[in-house]
């Protein structure tokens, strides 16, 4: 574990390195080809430094923030566009938002809807079911498949949701700017466009949604139409979050893409797609389900996708209980560091 902290400590040294030479002299070249030429190399040792390391938790982390956010959020800085653009005209404010899975907000005093004020008991009723999800791994060969499938659907939702909680408030305690939501409790979802675009890692449809979905969108338009170019810009999106999706998953696993988890993405695309098509005609008619029961059964598409599509890979190599495993080593080497660990 020591050899482990000491690589990632230097795989995040070399991220800050690469982003200061980002504000410091790249955002000095002209916005555009040239600047995103400049950028080229970076980009490349953003894609290579989760390489370096072996341990799932650090690997997932350090690829989701600076392999996928990261490069996402240098490449729309190329053309003076995303949240680096428009950030204060500071090197600590820049490096955090480049490198951490966060977006703050543009008008934080006009926008109504804050998300962000959530009840206390939420987040430690949500701390508590993730703690109990771990030892409830212990008894895994004795629970029914259907069973583990909602473990396994709550340990990702939770584990991402709490760790962008963590590194949203110690942003905002740090720096002062209020930060964009990350999850809007997705499990409340009505729809499938509801829990893509309004609940679900929102960090990430941020990113997608600039560098994806609107110039697809906007370059369709005058070819097959608004309304083909939406399908097709949903589509695309699906596509891109599904192949790095893919990326992601050969960091974790450092095997060859099987390719179920872009069928994952893709699968929901098509879906979305049509339930859109579906929701407009169904509006001009009147009717709508109500959200009771379009809730559960988005939920439910979800699970059985997932189950399908999205878990096999990380299940087949392990990634589960190399997890769990990595959760214990983590727990005795922060105790062995702390300075009262023989009181």
């Amino acid at each position: 574990m020591d050899d482990e902290i000491e690589r990632f400590i230097k795989v995040w040294i070399s991220a800050i390195l690469c982003l200061c030479y980002c504000y410091y002299i790249a955002s000095r070249i002209p916005k555009g080809f040239l600047r995103l030429l400049s950028l080229l190399p970076i980009l490349y040792l953003f894609i290579t430094l989760p390489l370096k390391l072996s341990s799932p938790t650090l690997v997932g982390y350090t690829s989701f923030f600076i392999s996928w956010l990261g490069t996402f959020k240098l490449f729309l800085f190329s053309f003076n566009q995303g949240p680096l653009a428009l950030s204060p005209p500071n090197i600590v404010q820049f490096i955090s938002i480049a490198s951490l899975p966060i977006t703050p907000k543009q008008n934080p005093s006009t926008n109504e809807k804050n998300t962000t004020n959530k009840p206390k008991w939420l987040l430690f009723l949500k701390v508590l079911i993730f703690v109990m999800i771990l030892g409830v791994y212990n008894y895994k060969e004795t629970l029914h498949p259907d069973f583990l499938l909602v473990i396994y659907c709550c340990h990702v939702y939770l584990a991402l949701e709490l760790m962008l909680v963590l590194v949203g408030a110690t942003v905002q305690t740090l720096f002062g700017f209020e930060i964009e939501p990350q999850f809007n409790e997705p499990y409340l979802c009505t729809s499938l466009q509801d829990f893509w675009g309004r609940r679900w890692n929102l960090t990430v449809t941020h990113i997608l949604r600039p560098t994806v979905y609107d110039p697809i969108r906007r370059m369709s338009t005058s070819f097959v139409g608004p309304l083909c170019a939406t399908s097709a810009a949903m589509l695309a999106t699906f596509l891109v979050s599904g192949l790095v999706h893919e990326l992601l998953y050969y960091y974790l696993t450092r095997v060859p893409p099987t390719w179920e988890v872009t069928c994952f993405f893709v699968l929901h695309g098509v879906c979305m797609v049509v339930e859109v098509a579906v929701k407009k005609v169904a509006l001009r008619r009147g009717w709508q389900l109500h959200r009771a029961v379009s809730g559960p059964l988005v939920v439910a598409l979800l699970a059985v996708t997932a189950n399908w599509l999205f878990f096999p890979q990380l299940l087949r190599n392990g990634l589960d209980r190399k997890s769990i495993e990595e959760y214990a080593i983590l727990v005795d080497f922060v105790k062995s560091k702390l300075p009262f660990k023989n009181v």
